[in-house]
């Protein structure tokens, strides 16, 4: 159990990590690829790998249809609807802002969890009070863009990544408590291949595929980068935290991806980074302690 427990963690150490890093990637990809077709072969090609994995190795799971559309489910909340729309918006909003609208997941998650009635116990002080400053960390974020609201493409793009942190947030909860009896890896399979196959189909009807002929080198190398690293590895790892963790910790992940994002945007694609910004990630970050003192309390 303790094992399972430290493994858990380190799990969620590597989506933290591999997640910050992908808002700055799907960022260069995007640019010349087409965005709906850009993500969704970047899951399925993933989630296909793994099934190759698992079934020459033995360790794919037995399953039947029913299971299998159940595992669908939050593959397209999160995978269709939460990746493929964050990944559309970074045509129109900074890589370090989509991660920061992303961060509002702990507060989704768990009014969610409580109005859905799959969590009925009530969020103690300390959670309320680490949701509280995870918010307040991106209000301060948002005071230093207020003036980019009037273009109507920005303004566009922060709606449609709010609705993209709400599907992903819907997904999380339908995932932890409506779970399938598989393992962490086959479940993974499922999720990224019928979510990166739905986003593929969408690409046809959404997508200008006239870009293909177009596609830069940098975009192929982070298509490649975010199939390795962001959907392989940190995927897998994002399924197995959530099975073996509290919900409410485990999307912490959505605090720290922001402050990666930001440094990267900064460092590399002159994205501004004022005191604000900075102001706003002390915030956010004492926001996460609470959160995990709060999920740690008996």
């Amino acid at each position: 159990m303790k094992t399972d427990l430290t493994r858990a963690y380190l799990a969620l150490a590597v989506v933290c990590l591999a997640w910050g890093t992908t808002y700055f990637a799907m960022l260069i990809g995007v640019q010349t690829f087409p965005p709906f077709m850009f993500s969704g072969i970047r899951q399925a090609a993933a989630g296909i790998i793994l099934f190759v994995f698992l079934l020459l190795s033995g360790r794919l799971s037995k399953l039947s249809w029913r299971d299998v559309l159940h595992l669908c489910i939050p593959g397209i909340l999160m995978i269709s609807l939460g990746n493929g729309m964050i990944g559309w918006t970074e045509r129109y909003i900074p890589s370090g802002l989509a991660a920061l609208i992303v961060s509002v997941m702990p507060v989704y998650i768990v009014m969610i969890s409580y109005v859905s009635g799959a969590d009925r116990k009530k969020p103690n002080a300390r959670i309320l009070a680490g949701l509280l400053l995870g918010t307040l960390g991106v209000i301060l974020i948002f005071r230093d863009n207020v003036k980019d609201l009037a273009n109507p493409g920005y303004f566009t793009g922060m709606i449609v990544a709010f609705i993209a942190c709400f599907a992903w947030a819907s997904g999380s909860v339908y995932a932890k408590y409506k779970p399938v009896r598989v393992s962490a890896l086959t479940n993974a399979a499922i999720q990224m291949t019928g979510g990166g196959l739905t986003l593929v189909l969408a690409g046809f009807f959404l997508d200008d595929l006239s870009e293909f002929k177009t596609i830069s080198s940098e975009s192929i190398w982070s298509l490649l980068y975010l199939i390795v690293v962001g959907s392989l590895l940190a995927y897998s790892c994002f399924v197995y935290a959530l099975e073996k963790l509290p919900v409410g910790l485990v999307s912490i992940y959505a605090y720290i991806n922001p402050f990666i994002a930001l440094l990267l945007g900064f460092f590399f694609l002159d994205e501004k980074l004022t005191w604000m910004t900075l102001l706003a990630l002390s915030a956010t970050l004492s926001g996460v302690y609470f959160i995990n003192r709060g999920y740690r309390k008996p």
